[in-house]
């Protein structure tokens, strides 16, 4: 499978990032309010730099070609 750069990808992947940043920068309401609270603020943390990685791929349109290579992997005859 090719690359090809795609326009709405980047922007879809652009507000994944902002996402994944809104995440990292307000940590300690969203722990507070939706998880365990203090024990849990290294990891909302950790799945906000994790989100804004996947962002990355996204705006890069290389999801596909990942998930294109790992289906051939499991599922090769």
């Amino acid at each position: 499978m090719d690359w090809n750069f795609s326009v709405v990808w980047l922007f879809l992947g652009i507000l994944v990032i902002a996402a994944g940043g809104a995440m990292v920068l307000f940590y300690q309401p969203i722990c507070n309010n939706m998880l365990d609270g203090v024990s849990s603020y290294e990891k909302c943390k950790k799945w906000g730099l994790i989100v804004m990685g996947i962002g990355v791929l996204i705006a890069m349109n290389l999801h596909t070609l990942l998930l294109s290579l790992f289906v051939k992997v499991v599922f090769q005859k």
